[in-house]
């Protein structure tokens, strides 16, 4: 009575999963271990395939798309504007303290404290207004901004420039400056850019030329 039935399952029943168990737990060993350098290797690829930006040289135009690389304009242009200033309101303040304290009484000498107010004032603004200017050249056009309460910004087309020439002035020269003017075939888009180092004022000028040319040539 004690001999079970063979069909019986609680002798063989509990072997076959833990068979299946060891095997399963096998493969996923093998699994791991194989996947382990594939995932490395895959990393490797990712990381070299990191995009890079182009570098736009100096000078180049820009796209019409594009943001525009705005050029400021060297500092000696505000160092002659600032002597300028310097020399003529100082005279005029010396002036205004000078000959009415002698003629008048030494009280009337505050008036000279007018032009030097204005000096001060003017040496603030000549600052504000050097760094508004600036330039930009683009595919198709050259930009220029300047003005410290009314800002303005002329778009000067290559194809309708006329003429780029590049003027000095004697006190320019002297602190090594010149100028840029742009002349178009009308008038209400002609500009100047003040202030350039001889270097940058001929390079502008002949790149300009160059531009325009192509432009009015249809290229």
């Amino acid at each position: 009575m004690e001999t079970g039935n063979p069909r019986d399952a609680g002798t063989a029943g509990p072997e076959r999963p833990a068979e299946e168990t060891a095997a399963a737990a096998a493969t996923g060993t093998a699994a791991e271990s194989s996947a382990g350098p594939v995932t490395g290797s895959a990393a490797g690829p990712v990381a070299a395939t990191e995009a890079v930006e182009p570098v736009v040289p100096s000078g180049a135009p820009v796209p019409p798309g594009g943001e525009p690389k705005w050029i400021a304009l060297p500092p000696g242009l505000l160092k002659v504007r600032r002597l300028m200033l310097v020399v003529w309101l100082g005279l005029l303040t010396l002036a205004a303290g000078l000959v009415p304290g002698l003629l008048a009484g030494p009280g009337w000498a505050a008036f000279a404290l007018l032009p030097l107010a204005l000096l001060v004032w003017g040496w603030v603004m000549l600052e504000r207004n050097w760094r508004s200017w600036r330039y930009a050249e683009r595919s198709d056009d050259l930009l220029i901004s300047r003005g410290v309460l009314w800002r303005r910004e002329t778009v000067v087309p290559y194809g309708r420039m006329q003429l780029v020439e590049v003027t000095s002035g004697p006190l320019e020269r002297h602190f090594g400056l010149a100028s840029v003017q742009l002349h178009t075939a009308a008038a209400a888009t002609d500009a100047t850019i003040p202030g350039l180092v001889p270097e940058e004022a001929e390079r502008l000028r002949d790149r300009l030329t160059e531009l325009g040319e192509a432009r009015s040539a249809g290229l």
